[in-house]
């Protein structure tokens, strides 16, 4: 799209945002142009806010110009949700990244958008505090972020999405509104809930400045089991066990075969042998206190027993990380497979598994193709990967691949995106999940906060 920033826009950005606060040379407009998903355009400018009156002043004279917002900050999205394709302006948080409280009394944390989940966790550990929220990306994505794609993560097992930590916040309006919701409190239904609403919008109703957060006491204690299975059944059934025994781990997650092929290429020393003895993984968590989390290994390794795991690698405290590496190291490690690929995060109601991972196996044969599924299986929250290789032609296989997959996630009661939002990659099947009443609504709210539909257009429902 052609740049449509006047020269009385480049001069007010510039003296709203002084120094490097403004950038406009295409070259370092890149860096603005995409996300972790595969599509790029670029914004006519991009800025970097530092207060609440920058966007509130900068949001006035957008409404007023009808210039196109894009917020973004790590860019860690995989759906191309903060890709400015209609131009605009970026919006990055980066240089809005300060903890501005922590209260032990109260247990809320007030932050701004850009502060790194992880640094704000290593931070509240330090005062035997706890967030649980963990998206994958949680080392390099932000609090911002994370609350507006309302992302979820290993742990929402039993903690919950990062909606069930949001207490409320502050947000900027198209016009240069300030909106205060929510409050410190842990409960509080005065009112319409328009902090949960804001929380997963992806930027399309607002741009946040603050965010209250409900905090948790630090657990004292944890432990992680591997497990490997001769078949996914099993691996499904053992899962089932675990439960049955009366167990609510932090995190469940799952691997299927192909995932194992994969983490047996990216991890190839002596001591990860048992990769490659195994058709399914289970990888589990617990926490508590300390003598909660001895007798609740003990059931654990008792109930996976029963199911003949193939390995049972188990770790505590510092030492879990080499498991949990492991997990977090399974998309890159699919690249060892195909040079391309397209992840999807599908969820399906948790009896439903078996038939999802089932069902995309064989869309997958049928087309020419390998897929792998992984993800949190507590919550039937599915990253299901399309292996395919675009220079042997294969990307048309690959987008009707994912296609049927959705097909058939909404045929088990399923839905078309478990965490990652919708954003451009999935906006054609949007409308076979949700109907048009409901999409009317949505759209009636997006213009209730947006009438002139400028806040990250071309996006999900808008």
């Amino acid at each position: 799209m052609a740049n449509d920033l006047s020269a009385s826009g480049r001069s007010f950005l510039s003296g709203l945002f002084p120094g490097d606060g403004a950038v406009f040379a295409p070259e370092e407009l890149v860096a603005f142009a995409g996300d972790a998903g595969q599509k790029e355009a670029a914004p006519w400018a991009a800025v970097r806010p530092e207060s609440e009156e920058q966007l509130c002043e900068l949001l006035k004279w957008a409404d007023a110009e009808r210039v196109p917002v894009y917020a973004r900050a790590r860019g860690t999205n995989k759906v191309g949700q903060t890709v400015p394709i209609r131009g605009g302006v970026a919006v990055s948080f980066l240089r809005m990244n300060r903890i501005l409280d922590i209260d032990p009394r109260d247990f809320v944390a007030v932050v701004q958008p850009g502060v790194v989940t992880s640094e704000f966790q290593a931070e509240l550990a330090r005062q035997r505090l706890f967030y649980p929220p963990d998206p994958a990306s949680i080392k390099i994505s932000t609090l911002g972020g994370n609350v507006s794609t309302c992302a979820g993560g290993m742990r929402a097992l039993k903690y919950g999405v990062t909606r069930d930590h949001l207490l409320g916040m502050r947000a900027v309006l198209p016009g240069g509104k300030v909106l205060r919701l929510g409050s410190r409190c842990h409960k509080d239904v005065a009112g319409l809930d328009l902090t949960r609403l804001l929380a997963g919008s992806a930027g399309t109703l607002a741009l946040f400045s603050e965010l209250t957060l409900k905090l948790l006491p630090l657990p004292e204690a944890s432990a992680s089991a591997l497990a490997g299975f001769a078949d996914f059944e099993t691996a499904l059934a053992a899962a089932a066990g675990v439960f049955q025994a009366g167990l609510l781990p932090s995190a469940l997650e799952f691997m299927d075969a192909v995932t194992l092929e994969a983490l047996s290429r990216e991890f190839t020393g002596p001591e990860y042998a048992w990769l490659g003895r195994a058709r399914a993984a289970l990888l589990f968590r617990l926490d508590g206190s300390a003598a909660a989390v001895r007798a609740e290994t003990q059931t654990l390794g008792s109930a996976l027993d029963e199911y003949a795991p193939v390995f049972l690698e188990t770790a505590s405290g510092p030492d879990e990380e080499i498991l949990w590496d492991v997990r977090r190291a399974v998309s890159p490690s699919l690249f060892h497979l195909a040079p391309d690929k397209s992840g999807e995060d599908v969820a399906v109601p948790r009896g439903r598994v078996l038939e999802a991972v089932r069902g995309l196996a064989a869309i997958g044969e049928r087309l020419g193709l390998r897929t792998a599924c992984f993800g949190h299986l507590g919550d039937g929250n599915l990253h299901s990967n399309i292996l395919y290789d675009r220079a042997k032609g294969q990307a048309d296989a690959a987008r009707q691949a994912k296609a049927e997959l959705f097909k058939l996630v909404l045929s088990l009661g399923g839905t078309i995106t478990g965490e990652h939002g919708v954003g451009l990659s999935k906006k054609d099947w949007l409308a076979d999940q949700i109907g048009p009443v409901e999409l009317d609504i949505m759209r009636r709210l997006k213009a209730a906060f947006d009438p002139h539909g400028i806040m990250n257009p071309g996006k999900e429902w808008a």
